[in-house]
């Protein structure tokens, strides 16, 4: 699929539909909304295929909601029909842009994922540090509001460069004007599997920038969140103005003023979730309290055990190992 191009009629065949569908229903056959249109799946693939034929498919609206994963969010929430879409354009979009990206990008792609960005982020550090001989600097970031500040005909004209039929132009411009954040042409949903791919496609306009451009080697992204590595701490300070700068020109976005800071990584770098060090790494403390809440408010549920054993699994966790299973002991 990489090497060809992007055609409409691959997105909105009767095929991509149903294999979209069978891969959009997994866990989610008992919800009532998936059920409803299950009853008349084919029927209902059909008309939507017509539609999307004919061009007189349009998007509708979404169901808001508040999760807390970890911090607060809206999750914006399509129709059934809508997201099979979405699905359905992601299965031919994704292989087409994965190959483009930069291989340091981690957020919701194939064979990557927080996990994978830790391993990097040790290698990386020791590879800077000639296997802590010297010190190693990292300046971590965090972009503001990074959903809800993605610029609309910004992203538009980003895909242009890599789509050159105007049919699945005009159907990803659809999808991606049916939402607005804070006012029309800004933001992204944080519920469509259709954003996931595209805050990529945007960003990867920065780590090719990083990359290229700056010629930084040791650099990681996953999402907003990106860290960069040096020996040199002056000569990382030299480059946050550039980062800044092309953040806010080319894509209209900014860092976040209380989330930047540069340390060694003997001192430890708070990143994913986990506080890195240049041999080691421990879970966050907040992350380890949300881990103990949620074990004593799902005592009974062996999968959320095993969940977080399997995640801890990643660092230097052997004392808290004993805790949650001492905890898991003491409620049975």
């Amino acid at each position: 699929m990489e090497n060809k191009t992007i055609a409409y009629k691959d997105i909105i065949s009767i095929q991509n539909l149903h294999e979209a569908w069978r891969e959009f229903i997994r866990g989610k056959k008992h919800k009532r909304d998936v059920a409803e249109f299950s009853l008349n799946l084919s029927s209902n693939i059909h008309k939507l295929h017509e539609d999307l034929k004919q061009k007189a498919y349009f998007h509708g609206q979404y169901k808001t909601f508040a999760i807390n994963d970890p911090k607060p969010r809206i999750i914006h929430k399509a129709s059934v029909r809508d997201r099979l879409l979405h699905h359905a354009i992601y299965r031919i979009l994704y292989p087409y842009f994965d190959v483009k990206f930069v291989f340091d990008s981690y957020s919701c792609r194939n064979f990557k994922g927080t996990h994978k960005a830790g391993i990097r982020f040790v290698d990386f550090a020791l590879k800077t540090s000639r296997s802590n001989k010297r010190t190693c600097w990292v300046i971590k970031c965090d972009v503001r509001k990074f959903f809800a500040s993605i610029d609309q005909p910004i992203l538009i004209k980003i895909l242009k460069k890599y789509l050159h039929d105007q049919d699945t132009l005009q159907l990803l411009e659809s999808v991606i004007i049916s939402f607005y954040s804070t006012a029309p042409g800004m933001g992204l949903p944080l519920g469509n599997l259709t954003s996931q791919l595209l805050v990529n496609i945007y960003m990867n306009e920065f780590d090719q920038y990083m990359k290229h451009e700056l010629k930084q080697k040791y650099y990681i992204r996953y999402a907003d969140d990106f860290v960069i590595f040096g020996h040199d701490r002056a000569s990382l300070l030299e480059i946050l103005p550039k980062i800044n700068e092309f953040l806010l020109k080319n894509l209209k976005l900014n860092l976040h003023p209380g989330k930047v800071f540069i340390k060694t990584v003997s001192s430890g770098v708070d990143f994913l979730g986990w506080v890195h060090f240049s041999d080691h790494r421990v879970l966050r403390t907040s992350t380890k309290r949300r881990m103990f809440k949620n074990l004593k408010a799902n005592s009974g549920r062996r999968e959320t055990l095993q969940s977080y054993l399997g995640m801890i699994n990643h660092g230097n966790t052997r004392k808290l190992k004993n805790c949650i299973e001492n905890l898991n002991n003491f409620n049975h």
